[in-house]
């Protein structure tokens, strides 16, 4: 398992557009991941709707968590997506 956090930066937070290619790119990926908002609430990061209901806004700290045979190369390309849209 491989778990780390990162801080919402977009203006509107995980809003539809960027949810929808977050759970696309993790989708590419075999391992699970899932997404736990500051108040502990998690949810499957391939499942759209559970995702945008955490309630993420800008400025939130979330933890990701990888678990699976890829989980180190599952954990950073949906670090560097994290960075690049969010």
């Amino acid at each position: 398992m491989k778990e780390f956090e990162y801080t919402i930066t977009d203006p509107v937070g995980i809003h539809a557009r960027p949810a929808g290619l977050l759970v696309k790119e993790v989708k590419a990926h075999a391992d699970k991941v899932t997404i736990t908002n500051a108040d502990g609430k998690s949810a499957d990061a391939k499942k759209l709707l559970a995702l945008m209901g955490l309630g993420i806004r800008k400025g939130d700290t979330i933890k990701v968590t990888v678990e699976g045979d890829t989980e180190d190369g599952t954990a950073d390309a949906v670090l560097k997506f994290l960075q690049e849209n969010l």
